[in-house]
Formats: structure tokens, C-alpha cells, sequence
């Protein structure tokens, strides 16, 4: 081999291994950046930071001292006003002179009183029907029975609100139901009987949850969001999805074993809604072009956050602050009574939230296409800076809807809050155990979680489903 034709060779041995050093570069600073992420800086949840790492809120501070402010009322036990019981206590002798006192010496009282709960046990109502016969024909005639009292044994619509109210608004497993109530109550329920309970509590209020979902259609404004859980089938426990919709006043969950498309157009909110879809960006939801879209700008802080902290660019620490700065100034439009900024100031934070993307971009260029590697299809893969960068450019009207509309919020923390319970309720359980069970549980958490949004109380509601007549949803205001 000639000394050029050596060279030609080490040159382009040189260059592969340049290549390969860059790629695994890349790949190092991937995984560093994997590492590094957690619930203040990506969308992984509080759930998975571990021990080690102190929580910290992204919420900037108030200025005022933690605890009760002043002017706060506070809670505290009262005294009430009409005690169930007194018990007059009244010394015998005084405590000077060991004198013994009088039945009609002067005095006043102290009022001191004990809040307990009464025991509580099983209340048994026996209802007898008498079969009277007729002297003059000599036929018999039954008394008819309540129309609640359908069995010659069964439980009251307390009992059934109360074990429902435990499993699906408290979270408490089955066998512990079972045991809460025997050993509070005295009332020895099966888990089977349990089971049972909660499926005719959603039957009975699968028509209530229609009448969400019909509501939720007709909202200005909706939250979006879903989440993985397991449901155990015929071949073991397998990755379904959960879906919410959601207000201030309206929830509204539904299972499906898909998480995009297929799934929103059977759960049939999105499909002709002409309001705004707020969400976090997840495609399928672009799908719907009848509607306007609005990006969750929390996911947005908690990215920029991992740029400026784990990649050192200060771009992104500014774009936070001015992210922030716009929140804050719709707030105080929104105070103050105004329906919309004034177009000077809205036009100076658009500029410099353009200014600081180019400013972004020029610090992220898009990366050129490996020489020697064949080409692939599909988008080239960028780092988590250009992909940020291309989003907040691309969809900057969705990111900035709040800005424009004071209807539509700053984020989506509406329909992650209310995604919650989902999540609870797996960790609890670890995995439900069958889809009907899944789709019980979406329909009484979609009204439960309504009626505690509209001021109602969870149980009560319960109990008046159990009776027959179950409380009317609230207009939407």
C-alpha cells in the first residue's frame, strides 16, 4: 500500500470514528439528561423522584409567612348551643376552709363539652305483612310491600351508600371495606355483596354520567388528559387507558384500550366540539379541527426548566420568567375587570417571546444529516431543546391562547388533578381486576367527583341514588 493510499485509509478511518464519537456523545448526554429528569423538570410524576430529592414547587414565593393569614377564621370545635346531654358537676366543699357549700350559695358555671360519636350499630326495621282474609268471600289478601323493600333480607340504602362511598370516593380496598364496616357497624358484608354494591351504584347512575358527558360537549372551555392503567383480562393484566374530561364543574372519565384517536372518537366529546380543547400537546387531539387548542404551559415552565438547570442555556430561564410575567398580568387584567390586555403590552410580550425562541433556536440549530449513514425516513431526531423550541414556535398562538382569550387558562392542572384519583386508586389496588369493574368505577368517580365540584356532599348523594331518587346535576355556570 502506497503511503496516499494509507492515508486515505486512516482519513477515513478518522472520520468513522469521528462519527461514532459523536453519536456516542450524544448518546451519553441523552441518558445524563434522562437521569437528571424528575417531577419539577419533565412531566414525570412527584411519585417517581424517590427519597433523595427534597420536593420542590415551581410556584415562585408569596412574600408572606406560611401558615394561617391573618384575618383567616380558622377551625375549631365550637361550643354548641344545644348540648344532647348535661352533666352538672358541683363542688361539696370549699376548697379554702373544707366548709361544706350550700345548696343555695351564689355561683356560675364553666361550659366545657365533649364532641364523640354515639355507638353505632346495625338498625333493624321489620316490616309485616299481614294476609287478612275476607269474611264474606273467605279470600286472602296480602298488604303490599314498600317498593324499597324488594327481599325478605337486605341492606338499607345507607349501608349500600356508605360501603360504596368507602371503595370508590375513600379509595379503601374491598377486604378492608369489609372490615371497617364490621368492625364500626356491626355489618358482616361479603366482598362479593361489595362488588355487587358499587356495579348497581353505577348502573343506576350510568344515565347521571350521560347527562355529564352531554354537558361537557356544550362547555366553552375543556381540560383533556389521559393516563395508563392495568386492567386484568384473559390473557393477565394489560396497559389500558383513562381518559378525562373535565371543568371546574364537570368530570368525566371513561376507559378505553387505546390512547389516541380511536379512543376520543368512542368517547364522542371531541367529535363536533366547537369550544376550546386545552391539553398537553398529545396529537391525537389535533385530530379535531372544529375546535380551538390550547397547550398546558406547566408541562412548558417544567421543560424550560430542564433546559436552563441540566443544558445551561439562559434563554430558557428568561422564557420562564416572561411565561410567568404574562401570567401575572392576565391575572391582574382579569381583577381589575378587563376582558383583554391592551394590545400595546400584549404586542411587546409576543415580541419578546419571539425574540427569546430565535435567541433559542440560534443556540439549538437544527443538526445536519450523518454523511456516511443511509438515509431514514421520518423526522430527524433533535435534542430536547430543538424539539421544545420547534413546539413553542410551531404552536405558538395555542401556547399563548391565554393571553388573547382570559377564558382559557394558563395550564391544564384542571384535568391532571382530577386524573389523580385514577392514579390513587391503581397504586392502591395495583391493578383492576376486570373491565366492567374499570367502567363501574370511571361512572361513579365521573359523578362523585361532579357532585363534590357542584357542593354536594358525596354520601348524601349516594344514599339518594340507593333510594331510588338521585340528586340532579347542576346547571354549569
Amino acid at each position: 500500500m502506497t503511503p496516499e493510499e494509507e492515508n486515505v485509509v486512516l482519513r477515513t478511518q478518522i472520520a468513522a470514528l469521528r462519527e461514532q464519537v459523536q453519536a456516542l456523545l450524544a448518546e451519553v448526554q441523552a441518558l445524563k439528561g434522562q437521569l437528571a429528569k424528575d417531577s419539577h423538570n419533565s412531566s414525570k410524576p412527584p411519585s417517581s423522584d424517590g427519597l433523595a430529592r427534597k420536593p420542590k414547587s415551581l410556584r415562585r414565593k408569596s412574600g408572606r409567612n406560611p401558615g394561617g393569614q391573618p384575618g383567616h377564621p380558622g377551625h375549631r370545635v365550637l361550643l354548641t348551643q344545644t348540648p344532647d346531654e348535661v352533666v352538672v358537676h358541683r363542688p361539696v366543699r370549699c376548697r379554702a376552709c373544707q366548709q361544706a357549700l350550700p345548696d343555695d350559695a351564689p355561683g356560675w358555671s364553666e361550659r366545657r363539652q365533649v364532641h364523640d360519636l354515639p355507638p353505632v350499630r346495625l338498625r333493624v326495621t321489620e316490616h309485616r305483612l299481614l294476609h287478612v282474609r275476607c269474611p264474606t268471600c273467605g279470600e286472602t289478601t296480602a298488604a303490599a310491600a314498600p317498593a324499597s323493600v324488594s327481599a325478605p333480607r337486605q341492606y338499607g340504602p345507607r349501608v349500600r351508600a356508605v360501603a360504596t362511598y368507602l371503595i370508590q370516593q375513600q379509595f379503601v380496598p374491598y377486604a378492608r371495606t369489609r372490615e371497617l364496616l364490621a368492625d364500626v357497624f356491626g355489618v358482616a358484608l361479603a366482598e362479593g355483596t361489595l362488588v355487587n354494591l358499587v356495579r348497581q351504584g353505577a348502573a343506576r347512575l350510568q344515565g347521571v354520567a350521560e347527562e355529564i358527558k352531554a354537558a361537557l360537549s356544550r362547555a366553552p372551555v375543556l381540560h383533556h388528559d389521559e393516563t395508563g392503567l392495568r386492567v386484568a383480562g384473559p390473557d393477565g393484566a394489560g396497559l389500558q387507558w383513562t381518559h378525562v374530561t373535565s371543568t371546574k364543574q364537570l368530570t368525566y372519565y371513561a376507559r378505553h384500550a387505546a390512547r389516541g384517536v380511536t379512543a376520543l372518537e368512542a368517547i364522542g366529546i371531541l367529535p363536533g366540539y366547537t369550544g376550546v380543547s386545552v391539553h398537553d400537546g398529545w396529537t391525537s387531539y389535533r385530530h379535531y379541527q372544529t375546535c380551538w387548542h390550547a397547550l398546558c404551559n406547566a408541562h412548558h415552565l417544567r421543560e424550560l426548566t430542564f433546559v436552563e438547570e441540566e443544558l445551561g442555556q439562559v434563554w430558557a430561564g428568561e422564557l420562564k420568567a416572561l411565561l410567568r410575567a404574562m401570567h401575572a398580568a392576565v391575572e391582574q387584567a382579569r381583577t381589575a375587570g378587563a376582558t383583554a390586555l391592551e394590545p400595546a403590552t400584549r404586542d411587546r410580550f409576543v415580541a419578546r417571546y419571539e425574540a427569546l425562541l430565535a435567541a433559542g433556536v440560534a443556540q439549538n440549530p437544527q443538526p445536519p444529516p450523518p454523511p456516511l449513514s443511509p438515509r431514514r425516513r421520518g423526522r430527524r431526531k433533535q435534542s430536547p431543546a430543538r424539539n421544545l423550541l420547534d413546539r413553542l414556535w410551531t404552536y405558538e398562538h395555542e401556547v399563548l391562547a391565554f393571553l388573547d382569550d382570559f377564558a382559557v387558562p394558563f395550564d391544564n392542572n384542571q384535568a391532571e388533578r382530577d386524573l389523580r384519583p385514577v392514579k390513587i386508586q391503581q397504586k392502591i389496588s395495583g391493578t383492576f381486576r376486570s373491565e366492567p369493574g374499570t367502567d363501574a368505577f370511571c361512572i361513579l368517580r365521573s359523578v362523585l367527583s361532579t357532585w363534590r365540584k357542584q357542593g354536594q356532599s358525596g354520601l348524601a348523594a349516594l344514599e339518594a341514588v340507593f333510594a331510588g331518587h338521585p340528586l340532579p346535576l347542576q346547571a354549569p355556570s
